[in-house]
């Protein structure tokens, strides 16, 4: 699990392709490796990668076809930027929102606007991804928890400070960019629990969780 709260950023330093999956190279000298180990996961642009080799300034991954096909990867370029996060600890502050690393789907970056020492951007999310997105809510993009300020359609806006741009891959974003998104866990699980059988969901319902006060 992680928090979308990006410690720093890393570069794609090698690509070595083995039938339909990849094995990675993140060059990543401002990342801190030295309470990792093989086995342990680090979230890479948004996707939760298995550490299988480990240097002072690097670690590779193995990159699945799934992977590949759900989400930017297949279109990263050596020398591409991407956002780290290291798994969370129980003593790290959740700062963000509970992230899995599982990409659900590729948006694309519809609309950029600066305003002062403020990015507006707009991204367009996958048709069936729309009715996970809600105002004011929080959706990952990249590896990084963002707020949702403003939903249109399947279209969402991001309004973003100078502090997050410094730190992350958002500088760069340009109309067209693809980008990683994970939809927020808890409407993923409140859609299963009510698209589920009644009886073996308990009755669950949006009226009896209205009556319950959850969705007030």
């Amino acid at each position: 699990m992680f928090t979308g709260i990006i410690e720093t950023t890393g570069t794609l330093a090698a690509v070595n392709h083995k039938g339909g999956e990849s094995v990675v190279n993140i060059h990543c000298p401002r990342l801190d490796l030295s309470d990792v180990k093989l086995g342990d996961s680090i979230a890479t642009n948004g996707v939760c990668l298995t550490v299988t080799e480990l240097g002072q300034d690097y670690y590779c991954a193995d990159v699945s076809g799934e992977t590949l096909n759900r989400t930017g990867f297949a279109d990263y370029r050596l020398g591409q930027a991407v956002n780290l996060e290291k798994a969370l600890l129980p003593t790290t502050r959740l700062g963000g929102h509970l992230v899995s690393g599982h990409v659900d789907g590729v948006g694309r970056v519809s609309k950029r606007t600066q305003l002062g020492r403020t990015l507006e951007l707009w991204v367009q999310a996958p048709d069936e991804l729309a009715r996970y997105i809600a105002e004011k809510g929080s959706i990952t993009v990249d590896g990084i928890s963002l707020t949702v300020n403003e939903v249109s359609g399947s279209a969402f806006k991001l309004t973003l400070v100078p502090h997050t741009l410094a730190g992350t891959t958002l500088k760069e974003w340009q109309v067209g960019r693809s980008v990683n998104l994970e939809v927020d866990l808890i409407a993923r699980y409140l859609e299963r629990l009510l698209a589920g059988n009644p009886e073996q969901s308990g009755g669950l319902t949006l009226a009896t969780l209205a009556a319950s006060g959850f969705m007030k």
